[in-house]
Parts: C-alpha cells; sequence; structure tokens
C-alpha cells in the first residue's frame, strides 16, 4: 500500500481561520481527489459554527469577555422559514452573532437558544464521546491568560492544567482543554505565556 503522507488541513473561512477544526493525514491522493479538493475549495468561501446554548446573554457573555471574540450584528428566522428550510421544527430563531478576527475569513460563531424546544445538553465527556461536532480550538498568544480569563467568565478546565505538547519544551506550544458555560469543549493551543 503507497502511504506516502499528504496533509489536508480543514479550516474555517478563507486563509487560516483562529478556527481551525482538524489536520487529517490521508495514503497519497489521486489525480482525481486533487481535481474534486480545488473545486470543493472555490465553491465554499467560510463557514460559521450554529451553537445552541441554554442562555445566550451567558454564552455571549463568555465568548466575548474570556475568548476574545466580538459581537457582530445578528438576525432572527421565522418560524415557518426554519420548518421549510429544516432547521428547526417550526421554532422561530434569534441569533447573535460573534466574530474573532476581522474581515471575510473571520470565524463566526452563531449563538442562539430555543427555550420551547427543551433541547437536551450534549454529553461530551471527551472529544469522542459523542457523533458530531465535538470542540472549537482556539489558537492564543498566551495560554496562561487565557485559561486564567476563561475560569474567571465560567469555563472549566478539564486538562491537567496547560499541558506542553513538547515536554522538552515547557515554555513552547502548549494545550489547555476547558468546557464553557453549557459544557461544550475549548480547545487552546499557544505559548505557555
Amino acid at each position: 500500500m503507497n502511504c506516502r503522507p499528504s496533509r489536508f488541513l480543514l479550516n474555517l473561512g478563507a486563509g487560516l481561520s483562529p478556527l481551525l477544526v482538524g489536520l487529517v493525514w490521508w495514503g497519497a491522493p489521486s489525480a482525481t481527489t486533487v481535481q474534486d479538493d480545488a473545486a470543493a475549495t472555490s465553491e465554499f468561501s467560510r463557514a460559521s459554527i450554529g451553537v445552541v446554548v441554554s442562555d445566550v446573554a451567558r454564552s455571549v457573555d463568555f465568548y466575548t469577555k474570556a475568548l476574545g471574540f466580538k459581537e457582530v450584528p445578528g438576525f432572527s428566522v421565522p418560524g415557518e422559514f426554519c420548518r421549510k428550510a429544516g432547521l428547526t421544527d417550526g421554532h422561530a430563531l434569534t441569533v447573535r452573532v460573534l466574530m474573532l478576527g476581522e474581515g471575510d475569513g473571520a470565524t463566526r460563531l452563531k449563538l442562539m437558544n430555543v427555550p420551547k424546544a427543551g433541547p437536551a445538553p450534549a454529553k461530551l465527556d471527551f472529544v469522542h464521546s459523542q457523533l458530531g461536532l465535538s470542540y472549537i480550538t482556539l489558537h492564543v498568544k498566551n495560554s496562561r491568560g487565557a485559561v486564567s480569563r476563561l475560569k474567571k467568565a465560567g469555563g472549566t478546565l478539564i486538562s491537567k492544567g496547560i499541558v506542553p505538547i513538547d515536554p522538552s519544551n515547557p515554555e513552547g506550544v502548549c494545550l489547555s482543554v476547558l468546557r464553557d458555560p453549557d459544557g461544550n469543549i475549548v480547545e487552546l493551543v499557544g505559548p505557555r505565556g
């Protein structure tokens, strides 16, 4: 089997967004795969992540004050449109939009609450606990400062502190994993600071 590794970096937004979804290693791509990837890349310009939360004001406060997102104009979607589009079973949506970065390629987080629908909280003990989107990764300039802000804003540290990716360089790039107020997993990657 040919195992020449090639790298496929899936990121949100044009260019390298601060919110990276994943890094996947595959075998050598065929010419068709490369053409398909190029066609797909040209069809998409950016992505936003929608998150249903229990208390939208609390979540906006957490993501803006602790993580540095800034709120931009949001929007509402009528219930009948949501039903026709397959978004909800007829519940209207009021969406508050947060942005990390600047310009068209910035990462956007869409926060919404649907109180009458009674959504069940996610059961995310670990990133592999259930299928679907499990966590967001934010690249930070100072891990100590970011972890401190997150804890003050109601986040819960679940990693054993700020963990160096290379144990021989404890001041180098580190990883920290926390939970937001609804239990969603937030991964921080950056220097210890």
